[in-house]
């Protein structure tokens, strides 16, 4: 019999990569799967002798991946993750200093979209004595800190390994961390050099493999209880499907539970995917970037019924779009369930969604007071409405340079079922929430929670990653293309096809759009509004620069044409077009950006004057 008690001298660095490759996830079908995909790996003093050498010898079993930023490769690991609906993971290590810090804005992401990811920055010697290392960072009255402190706020989980032992107690707790449903997020163990190469008896025990499932958790009976009760006497109810019924995965029960009973669905940026764009219940995006459709109907709903939401403001339409109405928030995190003075229904949303229907359908709605009958055709009638708004708006323009809805219009009309479209800043996700027609879970990845700029195509690179049978379509800006784009090589790299459609407005568009909309004079966003002269910049030239195929197109006509090439092209393509940097969506809803009380633009007073009324809609 084998000895239970057997040991394994490690290094800290060998034991930590011998216990990722041997964790596995069991998903809903029965597969089971390597829980860790692959590291990406940058590597430098910090890290390259220890967990370098450590990553050579599993490389087999689990896969390093080289990237060209940090920063860059944490958004692809982070977009892997939400790819599989926090199902499969990946880690990141970079090395020292500045290696380090570069990560901490990814880890502000995940942490903000509750998404998981691994990150192994090394760090100064725990020994000290060669102090201060190169890239150290000295705190004249504490000797403890190290540049990877600043990942502390940003982890919903932090470990610096002083002791290669400290891993036994703290990787389970990392996994805990990363796999929970309601505090997944960014895991950061920070690696002295030193310790990384130190020598351990680990137990064997330690590397057993393990198979984790994911846990469902039901709600309360009599949370249940008054949630039906709630139920029963809305005659028009909305649902608001978020991000949490992708990553429970029931987006199937949802859309069979909302056709059941006549409700509405609208849909959040997390969420937008979560039923077809012609699901009969389908209103589309809901909030500030959301349709007319389910904006309407929120303030004409009795009830609303948000599942796996945080309800954060761009959905709330700073608290004005349905305030004062009762509201039942479905969500297995206790913290958001109690938000807005909700009706709380604590538990995992495909779980409760069952919960709910088989009380329903066991005669627990009083049939005195169902769904008014004509709620779900008025809502289909208002949807109708804004598709015919979405086909003019889409249409490519006579003349001029094409709107950003313009161009989203013409990647449709080439794009298939199977697509995926991945976005993340400035005015592209307000135009994408509004109208673009999801296929279904999968097929909409935008990055809203952080709204980063810079995450778009390392993002389509971790989409890739994720579903490599499936066309990526990135749609980024000139201004956050210019602010990471690194990860376009590691595309072509790695053999990871994506098509990049960059809108050229040059500048920041939507930054300057709501500079004006609160009374400023256009200052600091367009190039022609900037100190200097305005450079005239090729990506297009710069794409092939990075080893991608790409073209310039001059109108809409062009770029449906580019697409179709860039189908058929063997790696990640670019295509360039101009775009208006003066033209947006205009869906009636109001956000609350904060104006000042004194200046001396009238343009600004008349402006804060429109904010004083408009924050009387606020329930406080």
């Amino acid at each position: 019999m084998k000895n239970p008690n057997s040991t394994i001298r490690l290094t800290m660095a060998q034991a930590l990569v011998k216990f990722l490759s041997n964790q596995f996830i069991q998903q809903d079908d029965g597969r089971v799967e390597p829980l860790f995909a692959g590291v990406f790996a940058i590597f430098g003093h910090g890290n390259v002798a220890g967990l370098g050498e450590a990553l050579y010898q599993v490389r087999d079993t689990l896969p390093t991946l080289r990237a060209h930023n940090e920063q860059g490769m944490a958004h692809a690991a982070i977009a892997f993750a939400k790819a599989n609906d926090r199902r499969r993971l990946m880690a990141c290590t970079t090395s020292v200093g500045p290696g380090a810090t570069n990560m901490v804005t990814a880890a502000a992401l995940a942490h903000a979209n509750r998404l998981p990811v691994l990150l192994l920055p090394g760090d100064h010697f725990a020994n000290r004595k060669p102090d201060p290392v190169l890239q150290q960072i000295e705190d004249f009255g504490n000797p403890n800190t190290a540049a990877s402190d600043c990942f502390i706020p940003v982890s919903r989980y932090f470990d610096r390994i002083n002791r290669p032992e400290q891993l036994i107690h703290s990787l389970p707790v990392a996994l805990q961390t990363l796999l929970d449903p309601i505090n997944c997020g960014p895991v950061t163990l920070a690696l002295p050099q030193d310790v990384q190469a130190e020598a351990y008896g680990y137990p064997q025990s330690f590397f057993a493999a393990t198979t984790h499932r994911p846990r469902r958790q039901p709600a309360d009976a009599a949370e249940i209880f008054d949630a039906l009760k709630l139920l029963s006497q809305a005659k028009k109810p909305l649902l608001i499907a978020g991000g949490g019924v992708l990553y429970s995965q029931c987006a199937t029960q949802l859309a069979d539970f909302a056709a059941r009973y006549g409700i509405p669905v609208a849909e959040t940026q997390a969420g937008k995917g979560s039923l077809h764009w012609q699901h009969p219940c389908a209103v589309g995006g809901i909030g500030v970037t959301g349709s007319a459709a389910a904006n309407q109907l929120a303030q004409e709903a009795d009830l609303i019924i948000a599942v796996g939401s945080r309800l954060q403001d761009f959905t709330t339409q700073s608290r004005t779009g349905f305030a004062g109405k009762p509201l039942l928030q479905i969500n297995v995190a206790a913290f958001d369930a109690h938000k807005h003075q909700a009706q709380p229904l604590v538990g995992d949303a495909r779980t409760v969604l069952k919960q709910l229907d088989d009380a329903l359908q066991a005669g627990n709605w009083p049939e005195s007071s169902p769904v008014d009958s004509q709620w779900l055709a008025h809502a289909q009638t208002l949807n109708q409405q804004w598709q015919q708004q979405y086909e003019a708006l889409t249409q490519a323009p006579v003349s001029g340079l094409p709107s950003d809805a313009q161009v989203l219009g013409a990647i449709k009309r080439q794009s298939q079922p199977s697509d995926v479209v991945v976005c993340a800043a400035g005015g592209l996700p307000g135009e994408l929430h509004k109208l673009w027609r999801a296929e279904g879970p999968g097929s909409y990845h935008l990055e809203y929670g952080f709204s980063c700029m810079g995450y778009e195509i390392a993002g389509g690179l971790g989409v890739k990653l994720a579903a490599p049978a499936r066309e990526v379509f990135v749609v980024v800006g000139d201004g956050s293309y210019l602010m990471l784009n690194s990860e376009l090589a590691s595309s072509v790299m790695l053999g990871q096809k994506i098509i990049v459609v960059l809108l050229d407005n040059r500048g920041f568009g939507c930054i300057n759009r709501l500079q004006q909309g609160c009374g400023g004079a256009p200052f600091n966003n367009l190039w022609r509004d900037c100190e200097g002269s305005a450079p005239d910049i090729d990506f297009a030239l710069h794409a092939r620069a990075l080893g991608a195929l790409s073209e310039k197109v001059g109108n809409v006509a062009e770029l449906e044409q580019a697409i179709s090439r860039a189908r058929a092209a063997d790696r990640s393509y670019l295509i360039e077009i101009k775009t208006d940097p003066a033209v947006s969506t205009d869906n009636g809803s109001w956000w609350d950006v904060a104006i000042p009380a004194v200046s001396s633009r009238d343009e600004v007073q008349q402006a804060f004057a429109r904010y004083q009324s408009q924050q009387q809609q606020q329930p406080y």
